[in-house]
């Protein structure tokens, strides 16, 4: 059998078990070579993680396969880059390892805890400063916070350690070269007491388990070694600032005042590190203890550090490890989860996004109030996504990763165009959950609201897309008599209610729905779009709440909230609904538009209206019909013969029927005259070519009446346009 050698430059190991016998490392190609710049291009693969509460909702997804080696600095493609081709972040330097050593090793007395009851131990009494090793006076548990290696020493044969470069819940971190390995700089974690059972048990677990986290994201276990009888786990040594440090640079910077993350910035730090928690879940691991300090930037990379807390699902042994502010509520009686690493995902991007003042006391697992809040008045989608992701109770959190980073990015994108505030959107981005709007110049009709997306992993997928039935009594039929009853069936039943006017078998197919699955907000939805459909908006107002709630980083429910505050009267909050649609995705601009002109129109805000169908651009399918729109807001505005004027050019050059461009002219030439009449001529304004005075606005207007009649089929019309026209012409005029 041929032995294979590791690939890692200047190892003379030998790959056994898939590890290098030598230097610890994976088997696989060398960083450096041309496999692993093609790895570290391909980042991870794209699959589809599906939440356990709404198991038939698409929720686009990140993990990763096998360890690719980790990703150059210099060879990341730009969809790579920090902010997922939606925002920048600045790079964060990366200094040189042997910097980071600290000069003189020690744990502040107020630092030090007893790792067994947490007490205080190690402190000053009566002038005499704490001792650093020694006994907790409560419990009797030996404690030590003095290094244990020192420069030089020689771990394993193997590792030369450089310093100590930081001191975590586990004990003191090392810097050491990797004397096997071309003196490659790495990372020794030890122990925080080798006397403490649980620190010990925290250490074998990590041995036992961790060296199958293979992911780019993720700080690489190279090898376990032992020392004098302490353990120490030998990890990549990864260069940065971890999150922490770059705000406390901050906030120096800042002249000591708190200066959190711009909100896109923070952001985009949890959208880049989330599949490295994806990944983790799906070998059935827990982080457990997810922080601002766990989080390194070099560069535009980030590295997800400190497996030290890491535990699988099932593990109701290990003890358990976590952060005051942080760390769930229930995971002292129920234990870690997949929702609980969503509360800490959730915490950190609060604490990065705004100065959580309190978040450790008074809001350890709460948050404030948005009325005291500026971050949240704001940015209300992002509160909402706080709200679900740390809720009390883990069963209304998000239930993967997946589908907060789904969210996320939606938030992310509307947090970026609202900064922004640079009119109408001019990119969309299509939805996993929702089709794009039919986009209308009248009041929108519950049919024209985006429509849900079929769940192509639901049974029955394939049946339906063979349902072409346009009538929906029939089409209700045969859904009754489908093979397989599944969500997506009984969806389709509910709309197919809707429309035939069935509301009570719409009605009953949403309860069954939320009877088996109280958290399937799909249903909710079409609760929202039978309640516009038979005229109950208050009904429509709380379900789309509620779906906004659930999905805060979806277009979608906020179009149509906006409608149904539009017509409860709630004018304020549709407004600013609108708003967000519309600068966000170009595929809601026009709807968004329409509900802002229509909204302002009502309540006599003509610059307003008029600026919000401006945001329709030559490129919308919408345009003509904006434009028609804001020629009819011109024409009856009584702004002026200005307005008149602006009114008519604005049809000038539309590709639409001669017929209607010509009412607009006539249309406007009729009130102009009527302006002339009450406040006198002013020559020096042109209205379709005529000079703003009596006589030429009524021979302009003569020759308009002629014309239309001209366009016209009828007889009787083509009748009743010309004697307006002799009505109107000068010599008929005494």
């Amino acid at each position: 059998m041929s032995v294979e050698t590791c690939s890692q430059p200047g190892c003379t190991g030998e790959i056994e078990d898939g590890y290098c016998n030598v230097c610890g490392s994976p088997a696989g190609p060398a960083s450096g070579t041309a496999a692993s710049a093609a790895a570290s291009h391909s980042g991870v693969t794209t699959g589809t993680g599906v939440s356990s509460r709404l198991s038939t909702s698409p929720i686009g997804s990140a993990r990763a396969g096998s360890r690719p080696t980790r990703r150059l600095l210099s060879t990341r493609s730009a969809a790579q880059h920090l902010g997922a081709g939606i925002t920048t972040v600045p790079a964060a330097p990366v200094p040189d390892p042997a910097s980071v050593v600290l000069a003189d090793p020690s744990v502040a007395e107020e630092k030090r805890f007893c790792s067994h009851c947490g007490g205080p131990v190690g402190r000053s009494r009566e002038g005499r400063p704490g001792r650093t090793e020694g006994f907790c006076p409560k419990c009797r548990t030996a404690y030590s916070f003095a290094p244990k290696l020192h420069p030089g020493d020689l771990v394993g044969g193997q590792y030369e350690v450089v310093g100590c470069v930081a001191h975590g819940g586990l004990g003191w971190i090392y810097l050491a070269r990797d004397k096997n390995v071309s003196d490659r700089y790495v990372v020794l974690k030890g122990l925080l007491n080798a006397a403490d059972p649980d620190a010990a048990a925290a250490a074998v677990a990590e041995r036992q388990f961790l060296a199958q986290v293979q992911h780019p994201l993720i700080v690489g276990i190279y090898n376990f070694m032992l020392q004098d009888g302490a353990g120490y786990i030998v990890m990549e040594y990864v260069g940065g600032q971890s999150l922490k440090q770059i705000l406390k640079a901050r906030m120096a910077a800042n002249n000591g005042v708190y200066d959190p993350f711009p909100v896109d910035q923070a952001i985009a730090y949890i959208v880049e590190i989330l599949p490295a928690f994806s990944y983790l879940h799906s070998l059935g691991l827990i982080y457990c203890d997810f922080k601002p300090d766990n989080v390194i930037q070099a560069g535009d990379t980030l590295t997800l550090l400190d497996l030290g807390g890491v535990r699988r699902a099932d593990d109701d042994q290990s003890p358990i490890y976590g952060t005051t502010g942080f760390q769930a509520p229930e995971v002292a009686e129920l234990g870690p989860s997949v929702a609980s690493d969503i509360f800490t995902i959730g915490r950190t991007l609060a604490v990065l996004a705004m100065e959580f003042r309190g978040y450790q006391t008074s809001f350890a697992t709460t948050l404030p109030d948005v009325a005291d809040t500026p971050l949240f008045q704001r940015y209300d989608s992002l509160f909402r996504l706080l709200l679900r992701a740390t809720a009390a109770d883990r069963d209304d959190r998000f239930q993967s990763v997946d589908e907060l980073r789904d969210q996320l990015l939606g938030v992310l994108r509307e947090c970026v165009a609202v900064d922004r505030n640079s009119g109408a959107a001019a990119h969309s981005s299509a939805s996993a959950l929702f089709g794009p709007p039919l986009a209308t110049d009248e009041m929108l009709t519950w049919d024209e609201l985006p429509a849900l997306r079929v769940d192509q992993s639901d049974p029955a997928a394939s049946w339906l897309a063979g349902q072409v039935i346009a009538d929906p009594v029939l089409r209700l039929t045969v859904l009754k008599a489908a093979p397989d009853r599944t969500v997506e069936v009984r969806l389709a039943e509910v709309r197919a209610g809707i429309e035939s006017a069935q509301y009570n078998e719409a009605d009953a197919s949403i309860e069954a729905l939320l009877a088996d699955n109280p958290w399937e907000w799909r249903a909710v939805w079409m609760s929202g779009l039978a309640g516009l459909a038979r005229g109950r908006i208050d009904v429509a107002v709380t379900a789309f709440n509620t779906v906004l709630g659930q999905v805060p980083g979806e277009l979608a429910p906020k179009l149509a909230l906006a409608l149904a505050c539009e017509l409860s009267g709630e004018s304020d909050v549709a407004k600013q609904l609108y708003q967000v649609c519309a600068v966000v995705d170009a595929n809601y601009t026009a709807s968004a538009a329409f509900g802002l002109a229509r909204r302002d129109a009502f309540r006599g805000d003509i610059d307003g209206a008029l600026a919000a169908l401006d945001l329709i651009t030559p490129v919308s399918g919408s345009y003509v019909a904006a434009r028609q729109a804001r020629a009819g807001l011109l024409a009856h505005s009584g702004k002026g013969l200005e307005a008149l004027a602006a009114a008519v050019d604005s049809v000038a050059d539309l590709p639409i029927d001669p017929r209607d461009r010509q009412e607009v002219v006539v249309e406007v030439l009729k009130t102009a005259l009527e302006e002339v009449q009450v406040n006198g001529p002013d020559p020096g304004v042109s209205i379709a070519g005529i000079p703003a005075t009596e006589r030429a606005l009524r021979t302009g207007a003569e020759q308009a009446y002629r014309d239309l009649a001209l366009l016209t089929t009828t007889r009787a019309e083509r009748i009743r346009l010309v004697d307006q026209a002799n009505a109107i012409r000068p010599r008929t005029w005494v």
